[in-house]
């Protein structure tokens, strides 16, 4: 017979991965590689571009970007831009995103 496991039980079967922090994780990373990408790439001209006209009324969609830079916020990241120019200090921030992993 099966019963639902709670989550301190998921969490020691998994050893204490956490799937949120990997994802904000590579999130960071990919900021990074779009920061250093060249000018004239396709994903780089459509990632800083800005959509015109108007938007259907609610909530507005949120948007990969906002999202990736809402989370290097949250670790207090600081000068992202810059940092993410450099590679070796760019690695040092997502070193310190997959050290902020907890239950």
């Amino acid at each position: 017979m099966w019963r639902i496991r709670t989550n301190k039980e998921m969490r020691e079967l998994c050893k204490d991965l956490d799937i949120v922090a990997d994802i904000k994780r590579k999130r960071s990373e990919c900021i990074g590689h779009l920061v250093r990408m060249d000018q004239g790439r396709a994903f780089k001209k459509v990632s800083e571009s800005k959509s015109e006209g108007s938007r259907r009324r609610g909530r507005p969609i949120l948007r990969w970007l906002e999202d990736a830079e809402k989370d290097l916020r949250e670790m207090k990241v600081k000068r992202r831009r810059q940092k993410a120019v450099d590679r070796e200090e760019w690695v040092s921030v997502i070193k310190a995103a997959k050290a902020l992993r907890g239950p």
